[in-house]
């Protein structure tokens, strides 16, 4: 899998033909995710500019502060078409944005995350032009992802799932939280991940919080561990995989049974993603086994979320979202039960729907695993 068939020159131009067709006259994307998608660029986000410039219709643009210039030349920007200007500290990169647009402008679409001092920048420099988001046009586009992306997200889950299989190393009871969250760290980035986008362990009651992070509080023998993990490759692409963990000892009463009901719940909603099935109903798949069981309030979130240069993007498995899954979507399945303040639990994998139904990108067992 080569970088150029994740960030192909194509991208651009279909960028910008849905830049028109969405009634704009250009988009304009700072440091992230949607930058990274159209240029390959990792760009930095600072104080200093970076702005690709995308026109509906003429060369795109690459504003960029001349001491990242060398940066931006080396990522696989130059290969796509993208025409490259620097600024030096201490001038005005804002007029360097008008001239790419080389014409008056109605409206421009900003990066959904653009930092504010910047919104305020673009503004200035561009009175007459409305703002919209630049998420309506890109978000249709990044929602399906090609072969070599799906690829990428195969290799960030089998990573990820690495570092599964040695939980055994590090979670036992009498070490805290933060110190097995240290060892999984380091394990992240040794099995390929550039970067450890999060860490939770969350033991006994804290794993009844679906965020709660890490803590000093020692794992107890026989507690239940929720350890919720993922990072980010040198591709750009993400993984996210949750498995629960008894750290020694009997279980607690009542949370095998209630275990039991969720890894039901999990795969209920694997087996139920295909093509032209909504986001609510992949959803409703999962509630479904825990409601009847009686945990219906326990499940707090949402089933899933999608995943790709973003660790949370569309399509949303939530209650509400009638759109139709269709093929190279990707996203989570993560049901979880929490009981306040005793235990929790959830169960995720990465999956992609697929043209006649679905592909798990995370193979490890989702049995409860007794360390």
């Amino acid at each position: 899998m080569g970088i150029d068939e994740l960030y192909p020159p194509d991208r651009l131009i279909a960028a910008q033909r849905a830049t028109a067709a969405a009634g704009l006259d250009a988009l304009l994307l700072t440091p992230g995710s949607d930058l990274r998608y159209l240029t390959g660029y990792d760009a930095h986000a600072g104080e200093r500019l970076t702005c690709l410039v995308l026109p509906a219709e003429g060369e795109p643009t690459l504003v960029v502060p001349r001491l990242e210039r060398p940066a931006a030349e080396a990522s696989p920007a130059p290969a796509t078409g993208v025409r490259i200007v620097d600024h030096v500290d201490g001038s005005d990169p804002y007029p360097l944005v008008v001239a790419a647009l080389d014409g008056p402008v109605a409206a421009v679409g900003l990066a959904d995350r653009m930092w504010a001092e910047q919104v305020l920048g673009l503004r200035t420099a561009l009175p007459g032009a409305a703002q919209r988001l630049a998420g309506e046009v890109l978000r249709e586009l990044r929602i399906r992802k090609s072969p070599a992306e799906v690829a990428a997200l195969a290799e960030a889950g089998a990573a990820i799932d690495e570092v599964h299989l040695r939980m055994g190393e590090w979670l036992r009871p009498g070490r805290t939280e933060a110190e097995v969250a240290t060892d999984i760290a380091a394990a992240i980035r040794a099995a390929g991940h550039v970067t450890v986008d999060f860490v939770i362990v969350a033991a006994g009651p804290n794993g009844a919080s679906p965020h709660h992070g890490t803590s000093d509080r020692p794992i107890g023998v026989g507690e239940p561990v929720v350890v919720d993990i993922g990072g980010t490759m040198a591709s750009g692409y993400r993984s996210d995989c949750t498995r629960t963990y008894l750290a020694g000892g009997a279980a607690p009463a009542d949370f095998l049974d209630y275990y039991a009901v969720l890894r039901d719940a999990q795969r209920a909603a694997v087996e139920a993603v295909r093509p032209g099935i909504t986001a609510a109903a992949a959803d409703a798949a999962a509630r479904a086994p825990i409601a009847a069981a009686g945990y219906g309030p326990a499940f707090l979130h949402r089933t899933g979320h999608g995943i790709g240069l973003d660790g949370h993007e569309e399509p949303y498995l939530v209650a509400g979202n009638d759109r139709p899954l269709g093929a190279g979507m990707a996203f989570s399945i993560e049901p979880g039960i929490y009981l306040a303040g005793r235990h929790g639990a959830r169960i995720e994998d990465i999956v992609v729907c697929t043209t006649d139904g679905v592909q798990r990108l995370n193979t490890t067992p989702t049995e409860l695993i007794a360390l």
